[in-house]
């Protein structure tokens, strides 16, 4: 069954582009933005992680995380961060991907006719309690940050 809106969000542990491991309880009375995505340095992933990058402040002044979710490891992790300086962490779920996968963020994709498994474009606001708070299913690259914020009403 889908996650809605008021469902406790699925607990996790992974490495980040340092192989530190970040786990959600770690943000436990902070609001996070956890975003899955398909690919480091591809068209759509960068405009998406530039988003997120552009509108930093506002999500620092409000005192909310930022997560990127994908299967990419740490080395490419930290070269999409410093190729476009940006300021927030990105997390490693390696296949089968179970965290996207309970999150309903793993699955089958149609692409060029072909059909494949791989990463939605996916994002989840999760409030301070770790209560699924807002869940994006169709994602804007280049205003999901900013739809955030308007949705939160902190825009």
């Amino acid at each position: 069954m889908a996650l809605q809106i008021g469902d406790a969000a699925p607990q996790f542990t992974l490495p980040d582009q340092s192989g530190q491991e970040v786990s959600l309880s770690d943000f436990r009375g902070t609001r996070v933005v956890i975003y899955f995505y398909p690919k480091d340095d591809t068209p759509g992933c960068t405009k998406e992680a530039c988003n997120f990058r552009d509108q930093w402040s506002a999500f620092e002044r409000h005192g909310i995380a930022v997560l990127g979710i994908s299967k990419d490891g740490a080395t490419s992790h930290a070269k999409f961060i410093a190729k476009y300086e940006l300021p927030f962490t990105l997390l490693t779920d390696a296949e089968p991907c179970p965290v996207a996968e309970s999150y309903g963020s793993y699955g089958l994709k149609k692409f060029m006719g072909r059909e494949y498994m791989g990463m939605m474009r996916h994002t989840f606001v999760v409030d301070g309690d770790g209560k699924i708070e807002k869940i994006y299913l169709k994602v804007k690259a280049e205003t999901m940050a900013e739809d955030i914020l308007k949705d939160l009403a902190l825009a």
